[in-house]
């Protein structure tokens, strides 16, 4: 499709009005030197996180409930909040790596009612969770102490280093674990009042060797491996079929021309509008999507931390004036920083070393889907051999009515006798099993799951859906009648039913 600059509205750095029709290769004119142009790969490297994301929420929703254990009829309520976009029992069944449903009463007296908790597969997941999290210990306490160091005072609300943890690999537990085995590093003070109260997580001992930025680290090892002293600076990395225009360039040349100024350096100093503020702000963000995950943050959760790492409330136009070290996703309808250099495609090229509890996470999910994959193709094959037997039953009926071309397909004479010729016998419980599971075990608000129920149920016999009515009592047994199913407005399926009673 055809590539287009289009005008938008900013307010305080945030894109908040796009007025053109939507394309795959999509720029948009942020001021008349700076250009957002849209990255399909880092792009899609956020949406391919978007189911992991839904499963982490879910399996961390039933571990932190008592027991570890939830009745389905609550999960299904939080179905909102866990941004689930269908039915619980649905995310179960699609999963079953890691959960299984049984039947539980919630009160010593209640009926029994389904429960969800986790397998036995997601408890030993969890347990390599911790082992790979006390591997990694060293690297938690330095990633935490930098993130304090950076900051004003040295000093962070606790209550947003916890919304902040997953970002940046942190244990569910890391505060009550950390501070109490290192007390050399952190001090958790605050005053708790009646009612509730803010706590915050305060650097003790300030330790020189975490006071080095990931370019600092960079530029001394480029200097030891050439012999020349090479000078810390950002590596400015344009995404492709992105050009800068004249003054833009040199505005870029000079800015990195200036020196380089430490996230860690005290700043107190310098004024906030200065361009020595805005490199250091830059390195800032840098230092920040570096020591997390994936490289990259949401920017809402970035703004959170405005007053500890001395940001403007402007902050987020700093990712499109620097284009170049930074990429503004919109994926989602949240805005995502990225960092570009940390990024080949969509493929990270320096990865986390706690990055093997999402790996091992994803491999759980694989093999749970793969069995649901395996289970439902062996339940379409076994019909397909249900009506391969039925058909073969039929043939000789079939071939004997054809050539009994004065009689009717239902009998034939034998001297003076007529044989009735019974008709093959479907083969019911597999059309009722695969019937019931395509129309309740799928979400039928989406396409796909109607027309797979519409599709099975229309291949159901008469005389499979005429047997429900003839188990009933005498006295409801009516003459030929219809059966109508009504799937949707675009699938109504008819059978057709003589009078009949059991005998």
């Amino acid at each position: 499709m055809a590539r287009g600059v289009y005008n938008v509205q900013v307010f305080q750095g945030f894109i908040i009005a796009i007025s053109s029709v939507k394309t795959e290769t999509l720029e948009i004119k942020i001021s008349d030197d700076v250009v957002w142009k849209k990255d399909t790969k880092l792009d899609e490297a956020i949406e391919r996180d978007k189911r992991y994301n839904l499963c982490a929420r879910v399996v961390k929703e039933v571990l932190n409930e008592p027991g570890q254990a939830i009745p389905l009829r609550y999960l299904e309520k939080r179905r909102e909040r866990l941004r689930l976009n269908f039915k619980a029992k649905s995310f179960v069944e699609m999963n079953p790596s890691l959960f299984e449903i049984y039947h539980d009463r919630i009160k010593p007296k209640s009926d029994p009612v389904q429960f969800v908790r986790p397998t036995p597969r997601l408890r030993a997941f969890v347990e390599e969770e911790e082992r790979i999290y006390a591997e990694n210990e060293p690297l938690i306490v330095a990633k935490l102490c930098k993130l304090l160091m950076m900051a004003k005072d040295k000093v962070i609300s606790a209550e947003k280093l916890v919304h902040v943890k997953r970002d940046f690999g942190f244990p569910n537990d890391f505060l009550v674990r950390l501070v109490k085995k290192y007390p050399n590093y952190f001090r958790l003070t605050g005053l708790v009042e009646e009612g509730g109260g803010k706590s915050f997580l305060e650097l003790v001992d300030w330790n020189p060797d975490f006071a080095k930025s990931v370019i600092e680290i960079r530029a001394q090892e480029e200097t030891v491996r050439t012999g020349v002293r090479v000078r810390p600076n950002f590596d400015v990395k344009l995404p492709s079929g992105l050009f800068l225009r004249k003054e833009m360039r040199e505005w870029t040349r000079d800015w990195l021309e200036q020196e380089y100024i430490s996230p860690y350096e005290d700043v107190s100093r310098l004024d906030q509008a200065s361009k020595e503020m805005e490199k250091r702000t830059v390195g800032v963000f840098h230092e920040l999507l570096s020591l997390s995950l994936l490289k990259r943050v949401p920017v809402p959760i970035l703004g959170k931390f405005c007053d500890e790492f001395r940001f403007s409330n402007a902050f987020s136009s700093v990712f499109t004036r620097h284009s170049g070290v930074f990429y503004l996703s919109l994926k989602g309808g949240i805005k995502t920083a990225v960092l570009r250099q940390a990024y080949k495609d969509e493929e990270l090229v320096d990865r986390d070393p706690l990055l093997a509890i999402k790996d091992k996470f994803l491999r759980l999910l694989e093999e749970g889907w793969q069995e649901r994959k395996d289970r439902l193709k062996m339940q379409r094959e076994q019909v397909e051999k249900d009506r391969e037997i039925a058909k073969k039953q039929q043939e000789p009926v079939e071939r004997l009515s054809i050539l009994l071309l004065a009689l009717s397909s239902s009998s034939f004479t034998r001297g003076q006798t007529i044989v009735h010729i019974p008709p093959p016998r479907p083969l019911c419980a597999s059309q009722y099993a695969l019937a019931n599971y395509a129309c309740s075990r799928l979400p039928m608000n989406t396409t796909y799951a109607q027309q797979e129920c519409c599709k099975w149920v229309k291949q159901m016999d008469n005389e499979c859906v005429c047997d429900l009515l003839v188990r009933l009592p005498p006295l409801l047994a009516k003459p030929a009648h219809n059966y109508t199913v009504f799937v949707d407005e675009s699938c109504i399926v008819t059978f057709t039913c003589g009078g009949r009673l059991i005998r």
